[in-house]
């Protein structure tokens, strides 16, 4: 029985000591030197090497000794005690060198296994630092293209602030100009119709008077059509101010785009801003209906929604191969405020659909757009929180849907 511990620590039997010796030459040799037969048996008896059968009961009988104990026996026949003392001493040599033997096999054996142990133990840790450099890689791409997406990002939006920064100086400086010339001019054709009045409630006292030859140049100047025609067109021309005064209105409010700062909104009035300012390109090309539902005044960046609705009802514009219409919805749905641009034009074909939040892309003629319109739109809408999605159907039409969250109180 043998048992490893961390040194050597075996108990090892007559056989094994002797294992290391050819059994057939170790007996030839042990009957030359004793000159008569012998074998040598284990401590309990048991037959090892030599003579099978057992001798006479009047042969020698020496012990073996190993470590102090007797680990079996040489038993011969020789007369001679001398020899036999001296081939028991040559077999307890042959056991002293088969436990040495055994010894350093077994501290090798040890040696190794201990090796081997360090070895997979240095695989284990060399496979846990590979696995955790490769993490740390895959995790340093994937930031390094987050950062790059951010950073292309910034820099779509810097470019399209600094054109919107340059459109809102060039509207603010237009709404400024025209704003003065307006008031007067309205201001004017109010004093206008007080005075087309007063011409009213003389005229009859002028055709009563009995005076012929201003009654003669009265109707010669068809003065009486002019007084009924002169307050329509007074009132036409009021309008129309009214109508380029709401106009500079929304400029100016367009002209707010590049400020930093968040405001109080309500968002069906900066949609009807956007679709005042666009009137000019969506009336040749669609009708526009709206239907505003009631909204909740929201915290945002005002000019850069107004922006949004502007892209996105010049998109639908152009959108027309023929005249068709426009329709922006807006209302409240599971706790978020959603607006809906829907127009009748040609659609956008599926293969085309999943590319056109991409920078730079643009189905339209070369010079035409800087393909940045829906990207910053995206862009503004996730800067909000919120975000937007398309469905389009080619020959049916077009519908962007824009989710923003309702400010918390």
């Amino acid at each position: 029985m043998k048992t490893h511990a961390k040194g050597y620590d075996s108990t090892l039997s007559l056989r094994e000591l002797l294992s290391g010796i050819s059994p057939d030459r170790l007996s030839a040799a042990l009957t030359v030197l004793l000159g008569a037969p012998a074998r040598v048996v284990s401590a309990n008896g048991a037959w090892v090497m030599g003579n099978a059968p057992p001798l006479a009961e009047n042969a020698k009988r020496l012990p073996l000794t190993h470590d102090l104990e007797t680990a079996g026996h040489l038993e011969t026949a020789a007369a001679d005690e001398a020899r036999a003392r001296a081939a028991a001493n040559l077999l307890e040599l042959f056991m002293q060198s088969g436990a040495r033997y055994f010894m350093a096999s077994e501290m090798h054996i040890e040696v190794v296994k201990a090796d081997y142990e360090e070895l997979q133990r240095r695989h284990a840790a060399l496979m846990e630092s590979e696995a955790r450099y490769k993490a740390l890689a895959e995790n340093l791409e994937m930031r390094v293209k987050e950062q790059v997406n951010t950073i292309e990002s910034a820099r779509r939006q810097l470019y399209q602030a600094e054109k919107l920064a340059s459109v809102g100086q060039l509207a603010a400086g237009v709404a400024h100009e025209i704003n003065n010339p307006i008031g007067f001019i309205r201001s004017n054709l109010g004093t206008a119709q007080s005075y087309v009045q007063k011409f009213q409630s003389v005229a009859g006292q002028v055709k009563s008077s009995g005076n012929a030859a201003l009654a003669t140049a009265w109707q010669t100047a068809d003065l009486d059509f002019v007084l009924a025609d002169f307050p329509s067109l007074l009132q036409e021309s009021v309008d129309g101010a009214d109508r380029v005064a709401r106009i500079v209105s929304d400029l100016k409010g367009f002209s707010s785009i590049d400020q930093a700062e968040e405001e109080i909104v309500d968002l069906n009035d900066c949609i009807r801003s956007a679709c005042n300012v666009a009137t000019n390109q969506i009336n040749s090309r669609a009708d526009l209906k709206l239907a505003l539902g009631e909204l909740p005044p929201l915290r945002c960046k005002a000019g850069h929604l107004s922006q949004v609705f502007l892209n996105l009802l010049l998109n639908a514009a152009q959108a027309m191969k023929e005249r068709g219409e426009i329709r922006i919805q807006s209302g409240i749905e599971n706790g978020q405020i959603v607006i809906r641009f829907s127009d009748t034009g040609c659609g956008i074909p599926p293969e085309v659909l999943p590319r056109i939040f991409d920078p730079f892309f643009t189905t339209q003629d070369v010079g035409s757009g800087s393909g940045l319109g829906l990207t910053v739109s995206r862009d503004i809408i996730t800067a909000h929180g919120g975000n937007i999605e398309v469905e389009s159907e080619v020959g049916t039409g077009t519908t962007f849907t824009i989710y923003l969250p309702v400010n918390k109180p």
